[in-house]
């Protein structure tokens, strides 16, 4: 008895608890949003469902430029010249392994240099930067010349690095003036190296980054700095604002139905 009296306590406590929640003001923005995507994700860093790959270990079919790259053990292995993708990309989210060469040889630049080019133009630096010094801005993680990144989450030389990338591509006038520039987020071996980083432009050695106005969407590019880097596991998810359309202004609604506009 004294149990079911416990209960009946505490269930008339709930109600109590919950009643104003039934007459609280809702708000609702009048959007109509349409359904989400139901995307799988992938387990073991392999793709999610809607990913497009570009490099699953068996041939580089998705890329132009490969006569003097060559497929080791599931990795493709760097060669004389770049290689772009044959597919464009604007606002993305790119996953790409690589691994530095082993033994370890030469120093600063000159060891295990490649570099992610987003948009053919914006580089994201690869390099052993494993106990090897060199500029800070031109480092693993780097934004070339740029920034460095916020810490250096290198692995040794032999050992596979993840870089994870969320991507936003620059906007242009119409008149071939910046209208939004581009923004990087970046995550190496799983660790935050660039938060939402705005780009000053491209990324070349030789002069200050510049915008120039580009197409909407152009390929990724793979350097070769003359140093054999592999790479496995790229893939690319194409990124899409959430869609919905604004159907009325917003409102609160009360627990009985009764609307307001929002003050």
């Amino acid at each position: 008895m004294k149990r079911l009296n416990q209960t009946v306590l505490y269930t008339a406590a709930l109600a109590v608890s919950l009643a104003p929640l039934a007459s609280a003001d809702e708000y609702l923005n009048g959007i109509t949003w349409q359904p989400p995507t139901v995307v799988t994700p992938g387990d073991a860093n392999k793709p999610p469902s809607d990913a497009i790959v570009l490099f699953d270990g068996t041939d580089l079919s998705a890329w132009k430029g490969t006569d003097n790259w060559k497929i080791v053990d599931g990795a493709a292995v760097s060669g004389k010249g770049d290689i772009r993708s044959k597919q464009a990309f604007g606002d993305c989210q790119l996953h790409i392994e690589w691994s530095a060469p082993t033994p370890a040889t030469g120093n600063g630049q000159g060891r295990g240099n490649s570099g992610l080019f987003l948009m053919n133009t914006y580089e994201l630096q690869i390099l052993d930067s494993y106990d090897n010094e060199t500029y800070h801005d031109g480092q693993a993680g780097a934004i070339y010349k740029q920034t460095p990144p916020e810490v250096n989450a290198t692995r040794p030389p032999g050992e596979w690095n993840v870089y994870d990338v969320i991507w936003t591509a620059p906007r242009f006038n119409e008149d071939g003036t910046l209208k939004s520039p581009a923004y990087i987020t970046a995550l190496h071996n799983g660790v935050v190296i660039q938060n939402h980083f705005e780009l000053k432009g491209d990324t070349p050695y030789h002069r200050p980054p510049e915008y120039k106005q580009h197409a909407e969407r152009l390929p990724i590019r793979l350097q070769d700095h003359g140093n054999p880097v592999r790479f496995r596991n790229i893939w690319v998810r194409e990124l899409q604002p959430a869609q919905g359309e604004q159907e009325r202004e917003p409102f609160l609604r009360d627990g009985k139905g009764n609307e307001k506009p929002v003050e």
